[in-house]
């Protein structure tokens, strides 16, 4: 009998993981165009130089015309991987801390105000785990609306890579006609040196030929990131990562035990007798608990947007190692005011936080609705 028990539970336990990672991955897939097009309308502008900010139009055209339709999932493996570890993380400590707020109490509610805490703190363990996987999935889909070079042109190009170059970046291609300009700025002063244009490609910062580090569509391989900019650079955005998860996390969760609270109130009028606890009441319509998760998470979405763009810019940002070594020698102070640096914003883009706030609401919105949908869909088709 004992270990009957045990079968049932075990086997409960697994429909219940089977039911979550295909809710998860049914809304990642429905949802992930969405997010694709919202960082580059974050990390990009008018390719005219205009720097106005591209539309939803310009965006989706730019990744049609270099990637075709497959670049609208460019990532999405990582990102797909990261949420299933990212989301069971923040249900899990959510479910956690607010089993110490119920314990000891008849009825088995939650404030909305615990639920917040709770979900402050879930925000904070979600974003420790998926950092990593956020930095090469937005790298991917930045580099799925950026034209790269042809093989043809990268054969010609393989022998002028410099050793250091090798080291650093596998495949890179030098941009040749800004280190000539280079060259030639330097060409006016006297020197002794027989190879100028050679000993300017052993230095580090000359990689790309004009002093700055390589953009983002050269460095967006795991290999590469950890060469050129070391393992601390897969959790580069954490000030601001911790910060918009941990909003979003904990006004989701607010918001969403406020609308559930509602509705039981609401089914409970019309009952008599009225029901004593909130277990009298019975259970909710799926729908109607998917809907108060999609409402909840397109709040949330536009409460935290704001982190979300400073956390896309910033893992847009190639940093290399020996960079990061000289702020760190120089002892380099995060620009901004106090609460800027504490949250991961940079000062440059005050102004455009609010890029792609309607795509992440209707992105995060949808999906929480598909989430908690389709999880009660799998739980009913596979108890059955």
């Amino acid at each position: 009998m004992l270990k009957m028990d045990e079968f049932l539970k075990t086997q409960i336990f697994a429909t219940h993981a089977v039911a979550a990672a295909g809710s998860v991955t049914l809304s990642t897939v429905l949802t992930y165009p969405l997010d694709t097009i919202k960082t580059l309308i974050q990390v990009g502008s008018d390719p005219l130089g205009s720097g106005k900010q591209l539309t939803t139009t310009q965006a989706l055209h730019r990744i049609q015309s270099f990637s075709g339709n497959s670049g609208l999932y460019s990532g999405f493996g990582w990102l797909a991987f990261g949420r299933l570890f990212g989301l069971g993380a923040r249900f899990g400590v959510y479910e956690i801390v607010t089993a110490y707020y119920k314990d000891g109490r008849e009825d088995d509610y939650v404030h909305v105000s615990e639920a917040l805490l709770a979900g402050l703190m879930a925000g904070a363990a979600e974003s420790l785990i998926c950092s990593p996987f956020e930095l090469v999935k937005l790298r991917a889909q930045v580099t799925s609306a950026v034209r790269l070079p042809s093989r043809v042109s990268l054969v010609g190009q393989e022998r002028a890579l410099a050793p250091s170059m090798s080291r650093f970046l596998h495949g890179y291609t030098l941009d040749l006609k800004a280190l000539n300009h280079s060259v030639g700025l330097l060409s006016t002063l006297t020197t002794k040196h027989q190879n100028i244009k050679g000993a300017l490609q052993e230095y580090p910062w000359m990689m790309t030929g004009s002093g700055r580090p390589p953009t983002v569509s050269n460095v967006h391989r795991p290999l590469d990131i950890i060469s050129l900019e070391g393992w601390q650079a897969f959790w580069r955005g954490l000030r601001s990562g911790i910060a918009r998860d941990s909003i979003f996390s904990g006004v989701f969760f607010s918001t969403w035990q406020f609308l559930h609270r509602s509705m039981l109130i609401w089914k409970s009028i019309e009952m008599d007798p009225p029901p004593r606890s909130n277990d009298e009441v019975g259970p909710l319509s799926p729908f109607s608990v998917s809907l108060a998760a999609g409402v909840s998470g397109a709040v949330a979405a536009a409460v935290s947007h704001g982190f979300d763009t400073a956390n896309s810019r910033s893992l847009c940002t190639v940093l290399p190692k020996y960079v990061a070594m000289e702020r760190k020698f120089l002892k380099w102070h995060r620009p901004g005011n106090r609460f800027e640096r504490t949250t991961g914003i940079h000062p440059a883009d005050r102004s455009l936080l609010f890029r792609g706030i309607g795509l992440r609401m209707a992105r995060c919105g949808l999906g929480s609705f598909f989430m908690v949908g389709g999880y009660y869909l799998i739980i009913d088709h596979l108890l059955e």
